[in-house]
């Protein structure tokens, strides 16, 4: 290697000063120089320098030069994707303990709007606190975005609203100098996706663009319409199949890029942004996505000027799931129930409500204890609810030795979160419902009724 040809005088008495030392016989540690090269590139050179000798005279100084900066890249790849990983799995554990929280507060508002008059102030601001409690809910469910490792079941999805919800969010985090505008078309349709995902990819894009304003003023503004790809299109400019789209547009009049940064854009780990600042994968998650759902993503940009992401989703006519109404009374029942979950406070609550639905309860906090009452009296129980995550026996553990005695028994399985169970896997286990915490009473009492009445018919 040419190092004159390749690198700055001064950086090269760098170079020459580790080869005195050699010379002098004294030790020449390996020696790593980032330089920017006459060309303009960023490289990492590792130098090492042996002495060469004859009849134990110094003849000269060998040295090897090499370019590292590849691995020097992957070694940050690596560090890069173990962090992450490592903030996922912090994420989880999060959520976990969030939700058990959550669990009390819910349980226990709802366990005191029952009992107040529905004229009553403070049934107004208890009700206040139940909402919150929900967005609450459904934030933690934002943090498992970070740790989930397989999809979830894809629904329809009404995109106005979740797109309201990411803006929601995201306000609190904009600089005063960022201006939001935003305009939906609640007529637009639904598309087929994974909500959570879908979620990620409006974030990495408006936080992106979010980035490239943060040192001026500048406007974000995202829109949501339906187009028609006709089949020109989709054989000129687009990779999609011709027909009806949920165009998602997110702008910005940031700092914008050259063509040859847009080149790149979408690669795994390319980022323009310093160290610490992006991992390079957010483009790259979000193209993934999209394409996932039978989508597309583009970019244009101009420098000094602003760039636009275009998101194409393919509209669904699958209807979206009526929810269930809240004047819809909850089902009650007189059957007795195996309450088990480490928590206290969760198991004292779910006691409360389920009492107050009619039901006759036992309650533990040790799955252990829990086996032994039942192994004690199998037939005094119509139905156990236990929580997944539990120290010595896990709710499947549990779960499969409660079959072993009794295998008609009726099981709810819950859990704040988990790496390893799913609503798939605890299907498989035969478990009878898989439960996601916190559950408002209405949500568990509707299950207990599903349950009981399901194994029934099936046992009939």
């Amino acid at each position: 290697m040419n190092l004159s040809a390749l690198v700055a005088p001064e950086q090269l008495a760098l170079v020459y000063e580790m080869m005195a030392h050699t010379m002098a016989g004294t030790p020449a540690p390996t020696y790593e120089l980032a330089i920017v090269t006459k060309s303009g590139h960023r490289v990492t050179l590792e130098v090492r320098s042996r002495l060469l000798s004859r009849a134990g005279q110094p003849v000269g100084v060998q040295s090897i030069v090499r370019d590292v900066t590849e691995r020097h890249r992957l070694e940050a790849q690596l560090r890069q994707a173990q962090k992450m990983e490592a903030v996922g799995t912090l994420a989880g554990g999060i959520a976990h303990d969030f939700n058990n929280i959550l669990g009390a507060i819910l349980g226990y508002t709802d366990l005191a709007l029952d009992t107040i008059s529905p004229d009553s102030q403070t049934r107004r601001d208890l009700q206040q606190v139940l909402a919150a409690s929900g967005r609450d809910k459904e934030l933690v469910q934002h943090i498992l975005t970070f740790s989930r490792r397989t999809e979830q079941e894809r629904q329809p999805v009404q995109l106005h609203l979740l797109v309201k919800e990411v803006l929601s969010l995201l306000r609190a985090a904009l600089p005063a100098t960022i201006t939001l505008r935003y305009t939906l078309d609640d007529r637009a349709g639904r598309v087929l996706a994974d909500s959570t995902q879908i979620h990620q990819v409006l974030l990495n894009l408006c936080t992106n663009s979010a980035h490239a304003m943060r040192d001026t003023m500048g406007v974000l503004e995202v829109c949501l319409d339906a187009c028609e790809i006709t089949a020109d299109m989709a054989a000129v400019s687009l990779p999609l199949k011709p027909g009806p789209y949920l165009r998602l547009t997110v702008r910005d009049t940031g700092h914008g890029m050259p063509p040859e940064v847009v080149e790149h854009i979408f690669e795994p780990f390319f980022t323009t942004k310093d160290a610490g600042e992006g991992t390079g994968l957010g483009l790259a998650v979000a193209h993934g996505i999209v394409a996932s759902h039978g989508g597309a993503i583009t970019v244009a940009s101009t420098p000094e000027q602003g760039t636009t992401f275009e998101v194409y989703l393919p509209r669904s006519d699958q209807a979206v799931a009526a929810a269930v109404g809240p004047e819809e009374p909850i089902p009650t029942g007189s059957e007795c129930i195996l309450f088990v979950d480490d928590e206290n406070t969760l198991a004292r609550v779910g006691q409360a409500a389920l009492v107050r639905l009619g039901y006759k309860v036992v309650i533990h906090t040790s799955s252990l204890a829990a086996l032994e009452t039942f192994r004690a009296a199998p037939e005094c129980f119509d139905l156990v609810i236990t929580d997944y995550t539990m120290p010595h026996m896990t709710g499947e553990s549990l779960a499969r030795e409660l079959r072993r005695i009794r295998p008609d028994i009726p099981i709810i399985l819950c859990t704040g979160f988990s790496h390893t169970m799913t609503a798939e896997k605890a299907n498989a286990l035969g478990i009878d419902a898989f439960c996601m915490k916190p559950l408002l009473f209405r949500d568990l009492g509707m299950v207990i009724r599903q349950v009981l009445v399901q194994r029934a018919a099936h046992q009939g």
